[in-house]
């Protein structure tokens, strides 16, 4: 191949001339608009090529625009041919010189490909004007690709290509205009071509794809026609197993999968919710206040006019109101007695309400309003609340748990031997194990450790290494995980479902071994099996990431394409529904990575709780219930310095629980926001860095009195290194101390109830609005995702905030202000040792030794992973089984095979 490449070069450049004929080798032309989508489309075509024809060499030539200033070429869409890494395939790109000349390279270049062995050769040009058609001179089957952007009609007739081409694609075809767009392309090329009125408009050679997309019906129409048209023209014998979906009506509907085009308002539908939400409590907050006054008024002056105005006012106010009133009353009752009764799943649950400081001062749990005004209390009681009652401003349960701390346990390094060693050491002494695990570069990009020297570094750095269901029962060796006081949380995004699947796996062979050891016997009877699976799923408690919306938008660890991705999420989430896993989250939607690329906290909290409602919609595009899917999502927070954390909860907790209940129609109890918050790494710093626990102190207490769920303290070193033991010590002491000393922290809503909070909250919850709306009027979160609006929004507020931190107009101290005079900067010891080079070779030893003994059952299992996915099936039920004998690397190797790859944008 070096060689071919080096040969190629002089003779496209004119230096080398080819001896003797060359064999007859079908030429396939793409030219069209720029950012028509070329390069998409011809990477799906030679996916389907290599997928059909195993025996098949193809050679790419892409030409790219030459930048007139520079001379250089601009070769980033070459990043979008994905199939370019395969050994069948050689690819090629090179600058675009004058026409002519460029003509006579191809021309050269095509013979020599020919001579050396390529079967199908694929020529690509750089996007044109309407009257060039320079590719007719160099393929023999040219294809023109446009899409719906031509302008007035009249503009059709300018496009030579339409009288040139032998197929014609109308590519991005996503919406009605796209459908408007085919009419009026084969109503031209009819003109253009004079085809009879008696042929349908579906024989002629004029197509709609949305190359984007995951197995696109049009970009398999189009293909299985290239091949007959390669055949008839070329004389090739090519023929696709792929079944021939017969004449498709090239409809949008069928190209927008994700989000059914009747719920592409979903973000505005929110907005105005939301904000009715809010008038009709200033509505009745003022009726409430008018009927208290006439109330007292009538009893000090009666009067019958006044009794008429009342009864006028009471109709207006009307049962709502009066049921708010009444339950103003029950509140007082429950809250003002010594204890506290609720229930909880059937359960009936009595906890005091006050404890006494050191100085004998009572302190409440809970406090409620002092007033007596009718109309504060109906804003409070529809605003506010208390903790545990919608719309759960407070908090999503009546209390924090008294018998555990919120604490996330965070490790990753080296092999499982060594995290699992770190779970140990964290977990020392505690009833509840609260798990969560990060992973290394390798395992998050779904590949297997390997000499290959990309992969080799990077094995069991900054994160552990699992490639094997093996490798996940020695991560979470000697912690029972079936135990409800045992969960674990999975930080993992592109092949979360297939690291999930062998957890889940994990889980249930523990059990089975249980069972076995219990009974002294190796055999396990089927329907005890089964039960045993059964009865494991249910229980079983924790979360995994998996927020792909994020990854595109902030943090880069895509892997499938965002279609793909959330095929199989939404996979997860119905094998979740269908083995009632309710106390299992099938998807953290996660809003820290937004902020650790540089987001303001409000940006932060618009695009997660957009990104979460656009997977509420997805899944009930799939016929999920509102019910079902609810319980099963979880969020993710940063908790910085900034104003807004001190509210991020607050706010994320009633836009979702007015949403769900008003859009969605769901249950009280499924409106439940459950939040999980890490201190922002971000804001640690390698100058003086035992600073950092001062901020992550700060941060904590912010994100605890904002009564969050979970809470993971970063460890003061964790900008230079892995964290030490006793960094993390010092990082769990924070939440401890605050948790179990600070006074303040024995009172349960100590935000409510103060002037700046309450303004403060209603400031960030109407900017987050005005951002939903943002996204809504480019066509919601996936379609904004596709120009990289979030994307862009990310990187300019990153850039004032570094901008800031440069000039020193943002203080930090220690690190631009309050500096050191003569000293040099301390730098920590080093943190838990990085991976050594026997560790990574014996990772490898063991991915082979896992991949030998499953040699024989691993190919089938992977071929029923293939024809899953194209039978449009649930992967999850299928890698359930696969991850049991083949390596994490295998099988993404298979699902990039298939298709779902993504395809990374510049």
């Amino acid at each position: 191949r070096g060689a071919l490449a080096r040969q190629l070069t002089h003779v496209m450049a004119g230096e080398d001339a080819l001896e003797g004929g060359s064999r007859t080798v079908p030429v396939i032309g793409f030219t069209g608009t720029g950012g028509a989508g070329k390069s998409s489309l011809t990477d799906e075509l030679l996916r389907r090529f290599l997928l059909d024809f195993p025996e098949l060499k193809l050679a790419v030539l892409a030409i790219d625009p030459t930048h007139k200033r520079s001379g250089g070429a601009l070769l980033g869409d070459r990043l979008r041919f994905n199939s370019a890494g395969d050994d069948r395939i050689f690819f090629r790109s090179l600058a675009a010189s004058a026409g002519d000349e460029t003509i006579a390279a191809v021309r050269r270049g095509v013979d020599l490909l020919r001579h050396a062995g390529a079967g199908l050769i694929l020529v690509e040009t750089t996007g044109i004007g309407q009257g060039d058609t320079e590719i007719t001179e160099m393929a023999d089957v040219p294809i023109y690709v446009m899409t719906r952007e031509f302008g007035a009609g009249t503009q059709l007739e300018k496009i030579n290509m339409l009288d040139y081409a032998q197929l014609v694609v109308i590519n991005k075809f996503e919406d009605k205009q796209s459908e408007d767009a085919l009419m009026a392309v084969r109503r031209q090329v009819r003109r253009n071509r004079a085809i009879p009125g008696d042929v349908p408009d579906a024989a002629l050679p004029v197509y709609g794809t949305a190359a984007g997309h995951f197995n696109d019906a049009g970009v398999d129409r189009f293909y299985l026609d290239l091949l007959a048209l390669l055949r008839d023209r070329c004389g090739t014998t090519l023929r696709s197993a792929l079944p021939d979906p017969g004449p498709i009506a090239f409809s949008s509907e069928r190209s927008s999968p994700i989000i059914p085009f009747a719920r592409h308002t979903y973000l505005q539908d929110i907005v105005k919710s939301v904000r009715e939400y809010k008038a009709n409590t200033r509505k009745l907050s003022a009726h409430a206040d008018r009927l208290q006054a006439f109330q007292v008024v009538e009893a000090e002056v009666p009067s019958d006019s006044l009794s008429a105005k009342r009864r006028e006012i009471e109709q207006a106010f009307g049962t709502p109101g009066q049921a708010l009133l009444a339950e103003w009353t029950r509140l007082q009752g429950a809250y003002s007695g010594t204890t506290f009764t609720y229930t909880v799943r059937h359960r009936e649950h009595a906890l005091p309400l006050a404890t006494k400081s050191l100085s004998g001062t009572a302190i409440r749990k809970v406090e409620l309003p002092a007033t007596d005004r009718w109309g504060e209390i109906i804003r409070f009681l529809r605003q506010e609340n208390v903790p545990g009652a919608f719309p759960f401003t407070a908090g999503v349960f009546p209390f924090r748990r008294a018998d555990e701390d919120p604490k996330r346990q965070f490790a990753g390094e080296g092999g499982p031997e060594r995290t699992n060693r770190r779970f140990h050491f964290l977990c020392q002494g505690d009833k509840f194990h609260r798990l969560s695990t990060a992973f290394d570069s390798v395992t998050l990009y779904g590949e297997d450790p390997h000499e290959r020297p990309d992969i080799f570094g990077k094995v069991g750095e900054s994160g552990v290494s699992i490639a094997t269901l093996d490798d996940m029962k020695t991560l979470y060796a000697g912690f029972n995980l079936t135990d409800p006081n045992t969960s674990v949380s999975i930080t993992i995004n592109g092949p979360a479902p297939v690291i999930l699947a062998m957890f889940f796996n994990t889980a249930i062979d523990q059990r089975m071994e249980r069972w076995k050891s219990e009974h002294g016997t190796e055999e396990i009877p089927p329907e005890t099996a089964a039960e045993i699976r059964k009865v494991t799923l249910h229980g079983l408690r924790g979360t995994v990431q998996a927020d792909i919306l994020k990854e595109d938008q902030a943090q880069n660890t895509c892997i499938f394409s965002i279609e793909f991705a959330l095929r199989m999420m939404g996979d997860v989430q119905a094998f979740l529904i269908e083995h009632d896993m309710r106390n299992y989250y099938s998807v953290s939607v996660s809003g820290y990575h937004i902020a650790e690329a540089g987001a303001n906290p409000v940006t932060q909290l618009a695009f997660t709780l957009a990104n979460g409602f656009t997977l509420v919609e997805y899944y009930l595009s799939r016929g999920m219930a509102i019910d079902e899917v609810a319980p099963n999502l979880s969020f993710f927070f940063s908790s910085g310095l900034d104003p807004e954390y001190s509210v991020i909860g607050r706010v994320a907790r009633r836009i979702w629980a007015i949403a769900l209940q008003n859009c969605y129609g769901a249950a009280e109890r499924n409106c439940k926001l459950k939040l999980h918050v890490q201190t922002s790494g971000r804001s640690l710093h390698l100058k003086e860095m035992k600073f950092n626990d001062i901020r992550t102190t700060l941060q904590a207490l912010t994100a605890l009195t904002d009564n969050c769920n979970s809470l993971h303290t970063n460890a003061f070193d964790e900008a230079l290194t892995t964290p030490t033991e006793e960094s993390v010590r010092l990082a769990m002491a924070i939440q401890l101390i605050i948790t179990k000393e600070f006074g303040l922290y024995l009172n349960e809503n100590p935000l409510q109830g103060s002037y700046f909070i309450e303004q403060l909250t209603d400031d960030v919850e109407e900017a987050v609005l005005e951002e939903f709306l943002n996204l809504g009027a480019r066509g919601g979160v996936l379609r904004a995702m596709e120009t990289q609006y979030q994307r862009f929004r990310i990187q300019e507020q990153s850039l004032l905030y570094e901008t800031r931190k440069h000039s020193g107009e943002l203080p930090v101290i220690g690190v631009n202000t309050y500096l050191r005079e003569g000293e040099p900067e301390a730098v920590a010891a080093p943190g838990v040792s990085r991976a050594t080079e026997g560790e990574k070779w014996d990772r490898i030893e063991r991915l082979r030794a896992f991949q030998a003994r499953h040699a024989e059952a691993s190919g089938p299992a992977l071929e029923r992973l293939r024809q899953q996915v194209r039978r449009g099936g649930n992967l999850f039920e299928v890698l359930m089984d696969a991850v049991r004998v083949a390596s994490l690397g295998q099988i993404t190797a298979v699902l990039y095979e298939m298709g779902g790859r993504y395809r990374r944008s510049m």
